[in-house]
Formats: structure tokens, C-alpha cells, sequence
């Protein structure tokens, strides 16, 4: 599939064809394991192409640890950033978990409402974005050529 022509539809389609994946920290692969980064990952491969670089590995602290915010700043390389409040379906939304904390989770949006994540003790999944997450959204960023 052309990058220059992603639909959104196709990046749901392929968010949606990984839920039930276990966690498996640092994974990337759709029902076998992954974490949050290899869903994104993931789904990049599917949907755009080869990944345009591959994560060195890091420790499930690897944020706290560096104090960088490197998955901002992988995403700004890599992804297309958008108003964290004007996400759609198909984008890639970045979370911090407490202000002033570095962004250490990310998912991938359904819609407004819903997104697509791995968490650390349980599979992929569809959940609502509720107030919580909502609140802890960092950045949205659009996979290049999505329309």
C-alpha cells in the first residue's frame, strides 16, 4: 500500500487485526506479543512500509531513565504531528502518564472515542478514551500520506 494514499480505514483495519496480541515488552509481532511501540510499529509496516529505523532496546523504565522525551521526539521524525485535540481515526496519539513526566505509552485512535493499545498485562485492545486518557494525551501525530 502506497504511502502516499493511506486511508484511515486501512490503518484501523490493521490496528483492529492485532487485537487479542499478548504484551511483550519490546515485540512487534501481530499474534505473537508486542508492547505500545510495537503496535505502532506494527502497524507502520503494514500500512506504510519498512520502518524507517528500528528502536534501540529499552528497559520498561527506559523514560524515567533517560528524562528525554524520545518517543516525542521518534514520532516527530517519523510521523506527520497534528493539535492533540483535533486527532481523527487512524492517528497515533502519545500519552504521559503524570504532567511533567516524559510520553511513555502510545495508541493508535478509532475515532474521538476509542483507540487501539498494548498494555503491560494484557493483550491489544479497543478501549474508550476516557476523561483519564484524555487528560494524559501529550501529542497526536497523522502516519505520512493518511488521508
Amino acid at each position: 500500500m502506497s504511502a502516499r494514499h493511506l486511508s484511515r480505514e486501512a490503518i484501523v483495519a490493521e490496528a483492529r487485526s492485532w487485537i487479542g496480541t499478548r504484551y511483550r515488552h519490546q515485540a512487534s509481532v501481530k499474534g505473537v506479543g508486542c508492547d505500545c511501540l510495537g503496535l505502532v510499529r506494527g502497524v507502520w509496516r503494514a500500512c506504510v512500509g519498512a520502518e524507517p529505523e528500528v528502536p534501540p532496546p529499552y528497559a520498561p523504565d527506559w523514560a524515567e531513565a533517560r528524562g528525554r522525551d524520545t518517543l516525542i521526539e521518534a514520532a516527530t521524525r517519523h510521523l506527520v504531528a497534528v493539535p492533540r485535540d483535533a486527532f481523527a481515526a487512524g492517528d497515533v496519539l502519545l500519552f504521559r502518564y503524570r504532567e511533567g513526566c516524559v510520553a511513555k505509552h502510545a495508541a493508535i485512535a478509532v475515532s474521538r472515542e476509542t483507540m487501539i493499545h498494548a498494555h503491560d498485562g494484557a493483550c491489544v485492545c479497543e478501549v474508550a478514551i476516557t476523561p483519564w486518557w484524555r487528560r494524559r494525551i501529550a501529542r497526536a501525530f497523522r502516519f505520512p500520506g493518511a488521508v
